[in-house]
């Protein structure tokens, strides 16, 4: 078992196989998950190293689906890598070093409509946007981001500043793309891991991150199994406490509310409601383009301070925050914040699940009881 990975499988599920691909060999790292406030889950530093075909370091997970796997491919043109789930396009990962985040964008259903907000495209706000109500034109349309590591605000982007309005100041850092660690196609699922560095003002690596996105679906729901570890390679890294973070989609504008539906594990309805508050899973449905569709966050028992924190709006942001707790209780006495110690590391992991019809005709409950129950 590669470190920081589920090796549980199915009968139907692939294995890598062995070989001579990228002549690249990973070394695998102890992983550290934090849950609760301070409560530890280890895993054994493990001195596993391999080479696999087209694929490094990488492990199978199980993923369930509910009608006929579609088959996942992938097509890498420079900085990009394009995604397709059963033959059609389902959404490109990008990670120029010219942008300040790596993203996916768009994120598509399986009839193909799109149900993340169009822009920005690269680091430009189309003309006719530039006034949208809750612009917040940093909030691509999948991403990993925090705005306060090491003091440093990985959420907002230097690029949009003009947008952030004359009293804004900030110390922008930037996550820099390293290398594709492998990615891996197959008829049930495909898997891309990358690896950035963590960057302030300087321009001074001080930690690393490594993504990776596991992709399926079937003929009526798409997924993307996401992980996020942070390790601390030059010292300690401290995660802030602000609500600007961590995971995070920025949905297309037919699903802000009212005419979106917010709903979560909890029974929590609307902003009001989920803003700030913990739960398993948050889905948002409603209608675009004539069809009934959500999508769903759903948040792992061995991602951090499970079950997490939600940084969920009704203009179209949402996301999961594990830190914020200020912001969210409104309390300056709490402190959110945590700090990895030097050559440690921390552990986020969520699914994505895009699905027809809503919430209750998806049954995401019980997607994400079986989700959590094979983590």
């Amino acid at each position: 078992m590669v470190c920081g990975y589920n090796n549980k499988r199915s009968p139907d599920e692939s294995i890598f196989p062995a070989g001579v691909g990228f002549g690249v060999s990973y070394g695998c790292e102890e992983r550290e998950a934090m849950n609760g406030m301070g409560r530890k889950r280890g895993v054994p530093k493990s001195k596993i190293v391999t080479t696999v075909l087209v694929l490094v370091g990488l492990a199978p997970v199980t993923l369930r689906v509910h009608g006929q796997s579609e088959a996942v491919s992938f097509a890498r043109q420079g900085d990009t890598i394009q995604v397709a789930i059963g033959g059609k396009p389902f959404t490109t990962y990008n990670f120029d070093l010219k942008t300040a985040k790596a993203y996916l964008q768009p994120l598509r259903n399986a009839s193909g409509v799109i149900v993340t907000r169009g822009f920005p495209i690269g680091d430009t706000i189309p003309a006719g946007h530039e006034h949208d109500r809750s612009l917040e034109p940093h909030q691509r349309a999948m991403y990993f981001a925090h705005g306060d590591i090491n003091g440093f605000n990985f959420w907002s982007e230097e690029v949009f500043s003009k947008y952030y309005g004359h009293g804004y100041h900030s110390a922008f850092g930037r996550m820099v793309f390293r290398k594709i660690e492998g990615v891996r196609s197959g008829r049930f699922f495909g898997t891309i891991r990358a690896t950035f560095d963590l960057e302030g003002p300087d321009r001074i690596p001080f930690a690393e991150e490594v993504q990776q996105f596991t992709f399926s679906g079937d003929s009526n729901s798409r997924a993307i199994d996401c992980e996020f570890i942070v390790r601390a390679r030059q010292g300690p890294v401290k995660f802030g406490d602000t609500k600007e973070g961590v995971f995070a989609l920025r949905l297309a504008p037919e699903l802000d509310a009212p005419t979106g539906t917010m709903v979560s594990s909890e029974g929590g309805e609307g902003e009001a409601q989920i803003w700030g508050k913990r739960a398993n899973w948050v889905d948002v449905d409603g209608v675009i383009d004539g069809q009934a569709l959500g999508v769903a966050i759903f948040d792992s028992p061995k991602s951090f301070r499970h079950p997490t924190y939600w940084h969920a709006r009704g203009y179209g942001l949402f996301a999961a925050n594990p830190f914020g707790l200020r912001d969210f209780f409104h309390d300056t006495h709490q402190d959110g914040s945590y700090t990895i110690p030097a050559g440690r590391s921390i552990q986020f992991r969520y699914r994505v699940f895009i699905h027809d019809g809503n919430y209750k005709q998806a049954h995401v409950a019980e997607r994400y009881s079986e989700y959590a129950a094979n983590e």
